[in-house]
Parts: C-alpha cells; sequence; structure tokens
C-alpha cells in the first residue's frame, strides 16, 4: 500500500475528512475484527429465525405500517419486496460527492455487528469504494424518520445492478457501470435490504459534508473581514483582547485571536470614522456567535458518525433482538437548521462588507463599483447582483425544517423530523455561502487596482497577493462567474 493511499478503517470512527474523501475512490478496510461482529450478528439472526415464536420486523413481517402482516417467505422475494415499494423518489440526482458519503456512514453502522447483516453487504459496500462508481439517487422523498429510506433504496437498487449509476461521472445503467467498474452486483436477502436503507445516512453525510464547507467559509469570512480593515485603513480596536474578554463568549474570544494575527502589524489611516458599520466592528460578536453554534453542529454530527441508526438491532451477547427507532434523525435534523441559519448571517455579512466596498460614500473615496472607469466601465456590479441574490436565496432556504412534522404511512410515522431535507437543504446553501466568500474576494482584489492602499499587515498583505496572482483585474468588464469560484478557491486554503 502506498503511502499516500487514502484508506477508511471501518473499526474506528468516521471523521468529517474520511467523508470528504469518499468522493473519489478510497480503500476501505474490512479488518478481521469487523468482520467476525459482522458474522456473529448475522448468525444470531438466523438463529432467532429458527424460532417460530421471535418475530423480527422486516424480516418475518411486512414493512411500516404494515408490520401487522406476514412478510414473503423466500428472503429474495422478501429483498425485492422491501426495495421496489420504495422506487418512489423524484427530482434531480444529488450530487455523487453527498451519495458516496452516505454510503460510507451506512458501511460503518452495518460493520458494527448490530444489523445481522451478511459479510458480503459490507465487503461489497467496501469494494464500491476502490472505484468511481456511484448510485443515481432522487433529491425527493425521504423524511428522515424511518432512515432515508427511498433515497437509501436507489443506492440499494443501483448497488443490485437495477435502476441507474455513475461511473467516471458517466451516467448510465447500473447494471452495465457495476461492469465495467469490475464490481459484482450485490446480493440481497430482506435482512440485507432492509438493514441498507433503514438509517439516516443520508442525512448524516449531507450535515457533515455542509458543516465542513461552513466552517470554511467562517474561516474565509474572518481572514476577508481583516483585509477590508486593511485595505480601507481602519482601526481594528474592535479586537482588542480586553474587550472581547468582557464579551465573555468563547467564539467570540478564538475568532478575535485569530483576526488579531491575521492583522498584526496593521497601520490606521487615521482618516475613518471613529466607529466602523456593525459589518466591520461587530464581526468577531458574529463570526464567534456562528463559532459557537458550529461546535453545537460537531458534536452531533461526531455522535451521528459512531451511531447505529437501524430497526431493529440484535445483540447476541444478551440473546436479544430489539426493536426501536434509531433511525430518528432529531438531531441532525436539529443541527443542519441551525447551520442553515448560521450560513444565513454569515451571508448577511459577507453581502454587506462587500455593499461597503462597491460604495464611494464609505469606500474611502474608491470608483463606484470598483469600476476602473465609472460609465464605460462597471466593475462589481454585476457581482454584488449576484451576490443579492444568493442571499435572498440562503434567507428563502434557511425556514426550519425540523419541526413541520407531517403525519405518514397511515400514521405508523405520526411525528417525522424532516431531517433530510434540513441537511440537503444546509448543503446546497453552504455552496451559496461560499461563492459569496469569492465574491468579497474579488472586490478587495480589485479594490487594490482602483486605488485602494497596499496592505500593511504582513497576513493581510499575503492574501491579497494571492489573489492577485489568481485573479487578473477587472479592466476592462468581462464576466465573472468563474473568477468569484477561483477566488473562492484561493481564499479557501489561506485560512487557519
Amino acid at each position: 500500500m502506498l503511502a499516500t493511499e487514502k484508506v477508511v478503517d471501518l473499526a474506528v470512527p468516521l471523521s468529517g475528512t474520511d467523508l470528504a474523501r469518499a468522493r473519489g475512490p478510497l480503500k476501505v478496510q474490512v479488518g478481521s475484527a469487523v468482520r467476525s461482529e459482522v458474522e456473529r450478528g448475522r448468525l444470531f439472526l438466523r438463529e432467532v429465525l429458527r424460532e417460530e415464536d421471535r418475530p423480527v420486523y422486516g424480516a418475518t413481517t411486512g414493512f411500516g405500517a404494515l408490520v401487522g402482516f406476514a412478510g414473503r417467505d423466500d428472503e429474495a422475494d422478501q429483498c425485492d419486496n422491501t426495495l421496489a415499494h420504495l422506487g418512489a423518489g423524484q427530482g434531480p440526482d444529488l450530487p455523487p460527492d453527498i451519495v458516496r458519503a452516505a454510503l460510507l456512514v451506512r458501511a460503518w453502522s452495518l460493520a458494527q455487528g448490530a444489523s445481522g447483516v451478511s459479510a458480503h453487504v459490507v465487503d461489497g459496500l467496501a469494494a464500491m469504494f476502490a472505484t468511481t462508481f456511484v448510485p443515481a439517487v432522487p433529491r425527493y422523498g425521504s423524511v428522515g424518520a424511518s432512515g432515508d429510506l427511498i433515497p437509501l433504496a436507489y443506492a440499494a437498487q443501483a448497488l443490485r445492478g437495477r435502476g441507474a449509476a455513475y461511473l467516471g461521472g458517466v451516467r448510465m445503467p447500473a447494471a452495465r457501470a457495476l461492469d465495467e467498474a469490475g464490481l459484482a452486483p450485490l446480493g440481497l436477502d430482506g435482512r440485507d435490504a432492509l438493514a441498507l436503507v433503514n438509517g439516516t445516512s443520508l442525512t448524516t453525510a449531507a450535515l457533515a459534508l455542509a458543516l465542513a464547507s461552513v466552517r470554511a467559509s467562517l474561516r474565509a469570512s474572518g481572514t476577508l473581514t481583516c483585509l477590508l480593515v486593511d485595505l480601507l485603513g481602519a482601526d481594528p480596536q474592535f479586537l482588542d483582547p480586553r474587550l472581547i474578554a468582557a464579551y465573555a463568549h468563547p467564539g467570540a474570544a478564538a475568532i478575535a485571536a485569530d483576526m488579531r494575527r491575521t492583522l498584526a502589524g496593521a497601520s490606521p489611516s487615521g482618516q475613518r470614522a471613529l466607529q466602523e458599520p456593525y459589518s466591520i466592528r461587530c464581526s468577531p460578536q458574529l463570526l464567534g456567535a456562528a463559532e459557537d453554534a458550529l461546535r453545537y453542529v460537531d458534536g452531533v454530527v461526531a455522535a451521528d458518525l459512531r451511531s447505529v441508526s437501524d430497526n431493529p438491532l440484535f445483540f447476541p451477547a444478551d440473546n436479544a433482538v430489539v426493536h426501536g427507532g434509531n433511525f430518528f434523525g432529531q438531531p441532525a435534523a436539529f443541527a443542519a437548521d441551525v447551520l442553515a441559519m448560521v450560513t444565513a448571517q454569515l451571508g448577511n455579512l459577507v453581502e454587506r462588507q462587500l455593499d461597503l466596498l462597491v460604495d464611494p460614500a464609505r469606500n474611502g473615496g474608491l470608483p463606484p463599483m470598483l469600476a476602473a472607469g465609472p460609465g464605460r466601465q462597471h466593475g462589481l456590479q454585476g457581482v454584488q447582483l449576484a451576490t443579492t441574490a444568493f442571499v435572498a436565496e440562503i434567507r428563502r432556504a434557511a425556514v426550519p425544517a425540523s419541526m413541520q412534522s407531517l403525519p405518514t404511512n397511515l400514521h405508523n410515522q405520526d411525528v417525522v423530523p424532516f431531517g433530510t431535507q434540513a441537511a440537503l437543504r444546509a448543503h446546497e446553501v453552504a455552496g451559496l455561502l461560499r461563492l459569496l466568500c469569492g465574491s468579497l474576494a474579488l472586490g478587495l482584489r480589485q479594490a487594490l487596482h482602483v486605488g485602494s492602499r497596499r496592505p500593511t499587515a504582513p497576513g493581510c498583505a499575503d492574501v491579497l497577493d494571492a489573489l492577485a496572482a489568481a485573479v487578473p483585474p477587472v479592466d476592462p468588464d468581462r464576466p465573472l462567474d468563474a473568477d468569484v469560484r477561483t477566488a473562492a478557491e484561493v481564499i479557501a486554503p489561506l485560512t487557519p
């Protein structure tokens, strides 16, 4: 094995980094201890099923509201019965990185041995990760209550060679994709099929990926705020450690300390007002509150990544089959709603900072829209219009989903968390926040071209030089969509 090869061991809890790596080929290790636990759980399931007086949901019964009826006798038929009725999803395909991350979360949950699955199911998932195979999964259909049933059913069907999948980024019939990837169709019985779909793995994956994106944007926002302060010649006394200590919030203290490091050596121009607008002066308090909120989301994601989400669970040591609700995604639903609210307020901050930067009444006399020849050129005018649209879209999407329960499934699922909707929406708006940061970064780069002073803090100068090297000045006007994306890429690795 090469030293640089990416490896995930299913014997240890997953991390957000593992999920990010799953977007490409990845070695997933199923060690002997993991396989032993999976086989032990499977053997126990077989023993239980031989006892006529021990019903097991989904293995001897129907599904959901039809639990009171007997399931199919043949195990292969029971698998088909599980997955066929869940083929009701609609909408565009989910992003491939979310689907692969979801299947990695599912593989880890199944590998803990409490789901009664066949060992070859875990092996089959591990084999998939070594390729570029991605099941085609529709965006809409899950309520995140009995697991992400419908989307995970599409994933399971693709692994069986049914439906559609991607290989190397090309959409094709799943059977063809498996063949070209050198993968065998996954054989499943009823319990295997139910265990693949009866968990909140899609919700967890989308939330974890969204969290990583928003955290990167939070760091970028702090760095961009420092660069704005330095270019304008503002006084950084709003970061004074005595002031921030009196505020008493740990997130603000951490953010302010990072900003002071970036602004070390900065010299105020002495030409600004005593107090800057809130988008500058209150930035450590706003960004700090976001940091505190993200720490809460960190905890939820960490718990989800070491959670066995399935029903029922099998405990061979206690000779117990326990039916319950470990597939109920309420923690992730609450966390995703918090994440969306954080994203909205960070978006508000970044958009207001760009507005300040392009306004000659507040930017220290730089030309309107940072145009290199106002009237003949229009600078950042189109970019600002787009950022306004991004903020409006984020605000619209930030309406909490976690408390909008609707009963379904003959009132079997009489309360649901809608965690999947919350997490997928958080992932989508995280992408818009990244573009907002790229837009502000582009504006700061352009400000230097049209007359702002050079940064006086070495840390800020390094950031601006990196932006200037990657993005040419807007002179003359040109389409800036790609430049916004490039600036977003540049600023993220520069943040601490």
